[in-house]
């Protein structure tokens, strides 16, 4: 630790020894960022979340000690430096993500330390007024609003009120955060239960049940085998094969369908959910025709077309993973994944949203490498020797000592630790085409795309509409760019010259599209957008307007004009009551524009100069309103 020591001295001019908060704080910055380091070096990302929400504590605990100590912007990433070098020989994972530590040292170090300056300028303001008028503790409301609206942690609070010999009301603030909770149950959509108790009696069964099924989908699609046993729940049957070709639902890969046929042509069941039990499974049937019977022999065949479909997206999930690496970093690492028959989507570590650009970037390399034709190889293998190679893994996931790898190519961009089912050779996967690219938790963002026919049919769908577009702007399809952009020329000097932004709106932007563009979330609906409108007063004209289409809505509209953005938010009484509230929103939203603003919790404005940020405005926006309805 006295290096660390030292380096805060260096950094900050203070002097370990000169009084107990200096060392206190010199004490914490060495510690915890250590253990950041570690932390982020062995994969974890800073969230709301378990293992992420230590570690989003650490950094976050050091970040307020370095700024006590008015050490420069920075600082993280120079701890971070020296322990890779006092360490990095014994812990190779500190040097080899280095570019991982230092992105999300540098990320939470600017985003907190404009928490931290909003935050800790309302708490000295509540402690000024707490010790005035003689309080022993900063109210539940207070603490609540600094937490929920402002996003300044509980714990740090406490931390700061206990420096000035004040408490905080903690019980007011756990009964203020249940009841939010409640509301947010109460506002979410409820959706069908039940899946749990479904996986604990197939469980139970297969434990009653005979020897494990041997699993052989990664040989055939169709197999002769045996019904072990069988038993009747509900309006299915719960059964278990000696040898079975249908995958389980793992590795965020859906179950396979398919059907279960008697040898002497009897009897037919439709194979609805195989529940992944360990090494073991159970298939979940319902009855088409005649009786099934312990001991019959049967077909089981599996839905050739699903799962062909499937193992595309599964490798186009691999892909993606590989290409997301090598265009934004080492610290991209998957954090969730769906594969199935009609789409794929993939959650990974990353803290903002995706340009265009890169949007743009890796899609091509994808579908670079898949016209490449490179060979898709699964290799049984020793762990040690997987990591050796360099083959991702799921973090948290416990593997044995002999693995399944799954290496593309030569192995060169992508080797993964994979139980799943994959094609042969990257051609097989057709097409990549990225549907969108969203927020999916703090610091985790989720990309959803189509592979094969469906992204080919959705190509032939856009085409369809380019060629009505230009039909009906009497134009050739590669020449719309260049009419649309003459077309919005005319559309803003006809807007000047009308004089009345409200007229302009209703003659110019569609309410019922707009509209229906809102999502509904947590029993709100939520619309973010860019119109192109004349000025801030058109803007706030169309907001007004869509509230009357929009029930119990937050609505951020967006536009730039000559070089300027405008913004504008509008918020329902009662989702201001759940935390979502304008003013802040706008605010958050203009300030990533070079920009500031703000106004009543139901109503406000902001403005900026940085029109190619607008996106990005309205992302933050959104993602700020999902934090707001889902805590």
């Amino acid at each position: 630790f006295q290096p660390l020591i030292d380096l805060g001295e260096e950094l900050s001019g203070v002097r370990y020894g000169q009084d107990f908060p200096t060392d206190r704080a010199l004490r914490i910055l060495a510690d915890h960022t250590r253990g950041a380091s570690f932390l982020l070096a062995d994969g974890v990302v800073p969230s709301n979340e378990e293992r992420g929400y230590v570690l989003r504590r650490l950094m976050r605990r050091a970040i307020l000690q370095g700024r006590r100590l008015g050490m420069p912007a920075g600082f993280l990433l120079r701890y971070a430096e020296v322990i890779t070098e006092l360490m990095g020989s014994t812990y190779p994972e500190l040097s080899e993500q280095h570019a991982a530590i230092t992105t999300w040292l540098r990320s939470e170090e600017q985003s907190f330390g404009h928490t931290l300056q909003q935050g800790t300028k309302l708490l000295g303001e509540l402690i000024d007024g707490a010790l005035a008028t003689g309080a022993q503790a900063i109210a539940a409301r207070d603490a609540f609003t600094l937490h929920d609206t402002y996003g300044f942690p509980l714990e740090l609070t406490s931390e700061l009120a206990g420096e000035h010999g004040l408490e905080v009301e903690l019980e007011g603030f756990s009964r203020l955060m249940d009841a939010q909770r409640a509301r947010a149950r109460a506002a979410a959509p409820t959706t069908a239960g039940g899946s749990s108790d479904l996986r604990e009696r197939a469980q139970q069964f297969a434990v009653r049940a005979a020897a494990p099924t041997r699993f052989v989908g990664y040989e055939t699609e169709e197999q002769l085998t045996t019904v072990q046993a069988l038993e009747r729940d509900g309006e299915r049957y719960l059964i278990k094969l000696a040898d079975s070709p249908f995958y389980p639902a793992g590795g965020g890969q859906i179950s396979d369908l398919g059907t279960i046929e008697c040898q002497a042509g009897d009897c037919r069941a439709s194979v609805s959910e195989v529940y992944r039990l360990g090494d073991d499974q159970a298939l979940a049937v319902r009855i088409d025709e005649g009786d099934l019977k312990p001991d019959s022999q049967i077909l089981a065949r599996v839905d050739h077309m699903a799962r062909r479909a499937t193992e595309a997206n599964h490798t186009a999930t691999h892909l993606l993973h590989a290409a997301l690496r090598s265009r934004l970093g080492d610290h991209v690492h998957q954090a969730g994944s769906y594969v199935g028959p009609d789409k794929l989507r993939f959650d990974f570590s990353h803290g903002q949203a995706l340009s265009a650009e890169e949007l743009r970037e890796v899609e091509e390399q994808v579908n670079q490498w898949i016209l490449t034709n490179d060979p898709v190889r699964p290799i049984t293998t020793t762990l040690i020797e997987a990591k050796r190679l360099g083959a991702m893994a799921l973090f948290g996931e416990k593997y044995g000592d002999v693995v399944r790898m799954v290496q593309i190519g030569d192995g060169g961009y992508s080797r993964e630790l994979c139980g799943g089912t994959h094609v042969r050779s990257t051609a097989q996967i057709g097409l990549f085409r990225i549907l969108s690219e969203t927020s999916s938790a703090a610091n985790v963002r989720r990309i959803e795309a189509l592979t094969g026919p469906c992204a080919i049919a959705l190509l032939r769908k856009h085409d369809r509409l380019l060629a009505d577009l230009a039909s009906e702007l009497r134009t050739q399809p590669e020449l719309l760019g260049s009419v649309v952009r003459e077309h919005e020329t005319q559309r803003k000097e006809l807007l000047k010259a009308s004089g009345s932004p409200a007229a302009a709106v209703t003659s110019l932007v569609d309410l019922s599209d707009l509209a229906e563009q809102a999502e509904e979330l947590a029993g709100a609906q939520v619309l973010t957008a860019v119109v192109e409108v004349s000025d801030a007063k058109a803007l706030v004209d169309l907001a007004d307007r869509l509230k009357g289409r929009l029930s119990q809505a937050a609505i951020v509209l967006g536009s730039s004009t000559d070089g300027r953005v405008h913004l504008v938010a509008s918020v329902a009484p009662d989702l201001v009551r759940r935390g979502v509230k304008a003013g802040e929103i706008v605010k958050l939203a203009a300030e990533l524009t070079g920009g500031g603003g703000g106004g009543r919790d139901t109503m406000a404005q902001a403005g900026g100069r940085r029109p190619e940020k607008l996106g990005e405005a309205l992302q933050a926006a959104r993602e700020r309103i999902h934090a707001a309805l889902m805590s």
